[in-house]
């Protein structure tokens, strides 16, 4: 994951911080120094770094932090504040033209995963009630129309095209197009090239005079470093540019984009792309990375894929059951598959205070739900809806049938028991009412949601 790295290299820097009752001017400036270092790893633009640091200290050498019972934490919290300021501070929305369709021109050079990111949009704005069109731009890359169309069809969003069609043309008849047809959104796949030149810019600036976008966003890989940083600001210079999609930002990069960017070209990251499937596309939140950044997690964006991942049908009925304090190994095969919903176990964790800067990748076992399945795949109905008969004979069945040892099933049923345990201490919070009620509180009181994550940890029901 992007980041990790650099939160290592702060988490470090900030360990001393922590261990001094009082500082001195001298243990700021050298924790800055560190932390200079640590950004400048990370790929962070120079400049960047350096304001970005003079900044913090020309804050935490002031009267409040030097005399704070807790000046270590005084530090953080400055940090925190000046990082998320330096991304953005909030989160940028995408323009609503007032008479629709609104018209995304989406840029970017080639192979930075433009057309693929144009359907990822396309998705999440048709899971918002939009009716988006995916317009076919590009007529110069081999077998690029049909890969849109390929996109387009896995997302379930029309896309318009013409063949190899001068792509003003495109733009325009995709505009009236979407006026007939009732498309709110247009977004534009536009031709890339290997690099920035004069023919790709001059298209670009035909196409956005012609049908006069009401957002242009730009698409860069994130694992390109400060080469994505001078490709925004070439755009940005060139095109005018609106906002930005920072791509692969899950793989394995140092992260210095998306700290750079704002800072060189003035404009906003709006979106990250964060995985390969087509629904891995989130709102970039400036707060929130900056909190995972420093290890603090990020609880909004876990209740957000939770609310996601819910059905909303299953935990009315959950609900019911739990009321009723009933809860067997049936609804804990549902809990599993909205879990899973939630994407990549490892990443969804480390959303969560307290969690996140103390688990590693190798602590997480991805197929032990895969396990757990099988085991329970194994079971009768009527074990499933009532363990509590599961004698060792019918353990040693279970176990044949699904290949595994009866310490396994052993240790599932124990498992299950802790489950029911910690269920039934939150069951009136898997609905979507408590859900929303619940991302008010934590958004109001971010202790009291590190404390409840906390706990959540610490009864860790399958060892994740």
């Amino acid at each position: 994951m992007a980041f990790e790295g650099l939160s290592e290299r702060l988490e470090n820097s900030f360990k001393k911080l922590r261990a001094k009752g009082k500082l001195t001017e001298a243990d700021v400036k050298e924790a800055m120094r560190e932390v200079r270092l640590a950004l400048l790893e990370a790929d962070v633009n120079y400049k960047v770094s350096k304001e970005f640091t003079k900044k913090v200290t020309e804050r935490a050498i002031g009267q409040d932090v030097m005399e704070s019972l807790t000046p270590g934490q005084m530090v953080i919290k400055i940090v925190n504040e000046e990082l998320t300021e330096l991304m953005g501070g909030n989160e940028a929305r995408l323009a609503i033209a007032k008479n629709p369709p609104t018209v995304v021109m989406m840029c970017g050079l080639q192979g930075s995963g433009k057309t693929t990111h144009s359907a990822k949009l396309a998705l999440k704005l048709k899971n918002e009630g939009h009716r988006p069109l995916l317009v076919a731009c590009d007529v110069y890359r081999p077998a690029a129309i049909k890969q849109l169309q390929v996109v387009g069809g896995q997302v379930g969003v029309p896309v318009f095209e013409m063949g190899p069609e001068d792509p003003v043309v495109i733009a325009r008849e995709a505009l009236k197009y979407a006026k007939d047809h009732g498309n709110d959104y247009v977004l534009l796949d536009t031709a890339g090239r290997l690099h920035i030149d004069e023919a790709l810019m001059a298209e670009l600036t035909n196409i956005r005079a012609t049908v006069h976008p009401h957002e242009i966003l730009l698409v860069i890989d994130a694992m390109t470093g400060q080469d994505a940083v001078n490709v925004a600001k070439s755009f940005n210079e060139t095109l005018g540019i609106d906002g930005v999609i920072l791509t692969k930002l899950d793989g394995d990069t140092r992260g210095g984009a998306a700290l750079s960017v704002r800072a060189v070209t003035g404009k906003p990251i709006k979106f990250v792309g964060t995985g390969e499937k087509l629904d891995n596309l989130e709102t970039f939140h400036p707060s929130r990375m900056a909190s995972r950044i420093l290890g603090m997690g990020d609880v909004l964006s876990f209740i957000e894929k939770a609310e996601m991942a819910l059905d909303e049908k299953k935990a009315a009925e959950l609900e019911a059951k739990l009321a009723k304090n009933k809860f067997d190994l049936n609804d804990l095969l549902d809990q599993f598959e909205q879990i899973e919903r939630m994407g990549s176990l490892k990443d969804t964790l480390k959303l969560i205070p307290g969690i996140g800067k103390q688990i590693k990748d190798e602590d997480i076992d991805e197929k032990a739900f895969d396990r757990f399945r099988a085991i329970i795949y194994s079971m009768t109905k009527e074990e499933r809806a009532h363990p509590e008969i599961i004698n060792p004979s019918r353990k040693r069945r279970i176990a044949a049938g699904c290949g595994r040892k009866v310490e396994d099933v052993n240790k599932l049923l124990a498992q299950f028991k802790q489950m029911q345990k910690m269920v039934k201490q939150i069951g009136g919070g898997k609905g979507p009412k408590m859900s929303k009620k619940m991302r008010r509180l934590m958004a109001q009181n971010p202790a009291m949601a590190e404390k409840m994550m906390g706990n959540i940890k610490g009864s860790n029901p399958f060892g994740l």
